[in-house]
Order: structure tokens, then C-alpha cells, then sequence
């Protein structure tokens, strides 16, 4: 029996069902759904991107990629949504990774201007991410380690957190570039350049 606040799993099934129907069709368009709130699933995305549900990991990546598909952010917190229904979930901290990455030619001018390169960037639910405006990255600071965590936009407010061997592999990639008239070391892609932190504070990276 669910407890109070917290819907079943008619609503979980409901929530599939939509899910499925559009996976035929391309992405559901959750930012055209403003559905009433329905309370809380028991489900949780943890840190480093498993998703359980009552407390067991969603062991089959299809329904895991379904789910991920009509998730939504409003301000701080997660739902998962359909036309007529919004149910919540956890998030420990992003709720994708961004889990591979391909160095790419930028094939246009504006791009080329700023680097020549694109990065292109794959997330745990198999979604290819083009890095640049729309898709920026950002490099939180990581208390417990003194070092930054990457983070990747994937879409409305939804980010990938990039894996410790991508970062590396971000600053091998990085070069310091004036930002506001402070000497920054980050990295570009497209039409952007992410600052990471001041070049003189990142020596220990590189």
C-alpha cells in the first residue's frame, strides 16, 4: 500500500504507457505539459546514475530510457510527467551521465571561429549531445576533493554529470583564453568556451 503522499503503480503503468507511445514518434514534448501534481513515486536516481525503484535498481535499460524521456525539472525538483498526470522522484545530484565522448570538426564558420572542434557527447540513456550554447558545460567545485565536477546540459534544466575519465580528457582538450579580462583555462566546443577555473589554479590538473 502506498504511503501517504506517494502514488502506486497504476500511475507508474499510466506514466509507461505514455512513454512507450511516444518512443515510437521521437521525444515527448514534456515542456508543453503542465499536468496536476499527483504526489510522489518511489523512485530515485542515485549519484551515479542507476535508477531504482522501491529501493531495487531498474535493471532493464529500455524502461530506464523510457522514464528518462518524460522527465522534467521545475526549479529544484524532478518529475516524471505525462498530458494529465506529474508524479515526483529523487534526484542524489544530475539525473544523467554523460558517459563517452567524440572529438568532432565543426563543419561552420561561427564554429570554426572559436575552436574548429565540437564535442560530441553520449549520456548513460544513450542520448548524443552536441556541446556548445545550447548544450554548455559547467565545472562545479567539489568539496570533499577540492576539485570540480562537470556538468553537461542536456535539455531544460536537465543535466549529465561527466564521468572522472571525460573530465581528464576535457582538460588534456583545455587552453587558457582571456574571460573578462581574467586569464581562464577551460575548454571549447562549437560556438562556446567553458571557463574551468583561473589557469593558475588548475596546474594540478595538467
Amino acid at each position: 500500500m502506498a504511503k501517504e503522499g506517494q502514488v502506486g503503480a497504476g500511475a507508474l503503468a499510466s506514466i509507461t504507457g505514455v512513454a512507450e507511445g511516444f518512443a515510437k514518434k521521437g521525444p515527448p514534448p514534456v515542456h508543453l505539459w503542465n499536468p496536476p501534481y499527483c504526489g510522489e513515486i518511489e523512485m530515485r536516481i542515485a549519484a551515479d546514475g542507476t535508477w531504482f525503484y522501491q529501493k531495487t535498481p531498474i535493471g532493464r535499460p529500455a524502461l530506464v530510457k523510457l522514464f528518462a524521456s518524460v522527465l522534467k525539472r521545475e526549479d529544484d525538483r524532478y518529475f516524471l510527467v505525462t498530458p494529465v498526470e506529474k508524479c515526483g522522484i529523487m534526484v542524489d545530484d544530475a539525473p544523467f551521465l554523460a558517459v563517452e565522448m567524440q572529438v568532432g570538426q565543426a563543419d561552420d564558420a561561427s564554429a570554426a571561429a572559436t575552436s574548429g572542434r565540437i564535442l560530441h557527447f553520449r549520456t548513460n540513456v544513450d542520448d548524443w549531445i552536441a556541446c556548445g550554447s545550447e548544450h554548455a558545460l559547467r565545472f562545479e567545485p567539489e568539496a570533499d576533493t577540492d576539485g570540480l565536477k562537470p556538468y553537461l546540459h542536456v535539455r531544460r534544466g536537465l543535466w549529465a554529470k561527466v564521468t572522472r575519465a571525460l573530465f581528464y580528457d576535457l582538460v588534456e582538450l583545455g587552453e587558457e583564453r582571456m574571460v573578462e579580462g581574467e586569464r581562464m583555462f577551460g575548454v571549447a566546443s562549437q560556438d562556446a568556451f567553458f571557463p574551468m577555473a583561473r589557469a593558475d589554479a588548475l596546474k594540478e590538473y595538467r
